[in-house]
C-alpha cells in the first residue's frame, strides 16, 4: 500500500502531497521533511530505494521534480516505481511535458489525476486513456456549472 506520495523540486519544496493513511499534521510534516532530505542528499547513482523507519522510500527524479511514494515494507518498490512513472506519463500526457509551473498552475488538475490513478494507497486504473478522459471530463463538467452560475448571475 503507498501510505503517501510527495511531489517536490531539487530544494525541497513541496509541490503535490497525498496522504493514503491518516496521521497527524505535525508528524506528516516531520516525516515529509525528513523523507525529502534524505533523498535529496542521495548521489546521483544511488539505488531510487531508501528504508526510512517503517516504510520504503521509493523516488524518481524527473527534471527538476522529484516523485516519492512511501510504502509498506512487504509492497513490492518496481511496481511503485512503475506507478510513479504511469504518473509523470499521464501528467507529460495532461499538460504537454510536465513541468514544476505545470504543477505550479494546475495543481487541481495534478491532484485529480493522483485521485483517478490511486485510490486509499492502491493503484486503482493504469489506462493513460481512461483517466485523461476521466479528468477531461471533470474539467468540462466545471466550465459548464460556471457557465451556469453567469448566466444566472444575469
Amino acid at each position: 500500500m503507498i501510505n503517501f506520495l510527495l511531489s517536490f523540486n531539487r530544494h525541497g519544496k513541496v509541490r503535490l502531497n497525498r496522504w493514503f493513511v491518516p496521521i497527524s499534521n505535525r508528524d506528516k510534516k516531520k516525516i515529509t521533511s525528513d523523507a525529502i532530505s534524505t533523498v535529496i542528499s542521495r548521489k546521483k547513482g544511488m539505488c531510487n530505494i531508501v528504508e526510512y523507519k517503517e516504510y520504503k522510500l521509493v523516488y524518481k527524479r524527473y527534471a527538476s521534480l522529484y516523485f516519492l511514494a512511501a510504502i509498506d515494507e512487504e509492497d513490492n518498490e518496481l511496481i511503485t516505481l512503475e506507478i510513479i512513472h504511469r504518473l509523470v506519463q499521464i501528467l507529460d500526457e495532461y499538460f504537454g511535458n510536465v513541468c514544476e509551473l505545470d504543477i505550479i498552475y494546475g495543481m487541481q488538475e495534478a491532484y485529480m489525476i493522483i485521485d483517478e490513478l490511486i485510490i486509499s494507497g492502491e493503484l486503482l486504473d493504469s489506462s493513460k486513456k481512461s483517466i485523461s478522459r476521466a479528468v477531461h471530463k471533470m474539467n468540462e463538467k466545471e466550465r459548464e456549472e460556471q457557465l451556469m452560475e453567469v448566466k444566472n448571475d444575469y
